[in-house]
């Protein structure tokens, strides 16, 4: 397996990356596009690759800001059947997903100015919980984490002999959460998702969360005070 990170991008400093198999030649899956969009076009691109999905692992607009664009670049269209991007998001953030500008208040200003287009993508598959799907030669299985928001969703990716990769988006950062103080947050649903979705997996998982600098797992068991938290008040 290669994992490619782009780069934190937009007001937020939001995290994208790219992952794809050694086995798929240039197919790759992309996880969440802030609305940077040129940029991340010009990644892919400059890295040969070919996106054939994008995840969301949420419906705030610095993580979907801007799929839009990237999938309706003509360039990354298959030449030979126009083969078109797969999008996958949870089916209950679709209200965010439809009207990005409404619902990100003074982000979603930001985002008009920068005359982006906020169309709905062709191919979005809104998930249920706790499935599999697959892309670029990986096998991606959804863990349904609300808390962030009510749709938000962990992605983990496992390859045979290597360790485990789990994309947070907004839930689980190195050393914190994300915040529940937006419209959907709940805080006691986060912390209750931290303990049945994400405790549960293995000290040497690795987390690439939608902000901030990759972690494992272990560290987090031992040293992120929230998940001390979760533990105290929503342990089994």
């Amino acid at each position: 397996m290669e994992l490619i990170h782009g780069a934190p991008l937009w007001l937020a400093a939001t995290n994208f990356w790219v992952i794809r198999s050694s086995t798929s030649q240039r197919e790759c899956v992309l996880v969440d596009v802030p609305p940077e969009p040129a940029k991340v076009i010009k990644f892919v691109k400059d890295a040969n690759l070919k996106v054939v999905a994008i995840i969301a692992t949420h419906g705030h607009i610095d993580h979907i800001g801007g799929i839009p664009t990237v999938v309706e670049e003509k360039e990354f269209l298959d030449d030979l059947d126009h083969q078109k991007i797969r999008v996958i998001a949870h089916k209950n953030d679709i209200e965010l997903i439809r009207d990005p500008i409404g619902s990100s208040a003074m982000l979603g200003q930001a985002l008009l100015q920068a005359r982006l287009s906020t169309k709905i993508p062709e191919l979005i598959e809104y998930l249920d919980d706790d499935v599999t799907f697959s892309g670029a030669g990986l096998s991606f299985d959804a863990l349904h984490t609300p808390g962030h928001t009510q749709g938000s969703t962990c992605f983990k990716v496992k390859v045979e002999g290597l360790p485990p990769l789990i994309f947070t988006g907004d839930h689980l950062f190195a050393g914190s959460i994300g915040r529940t103080d937006l419209p959907g947050g709940s805080l006691d649903s986060l912390m209750e998702s931290l303990v049945t979705k994400i405790l549960p997996l293995s000290d040497d998982t690795v987390v690439l969360p939608g902000h901030g600098p990759s972690t494992t797992i272990g560290t987090e068991r031992l040293t992120n005070p929230y998940i001390q938290e979760a533990i105290r008040t929503h342990g089994r």
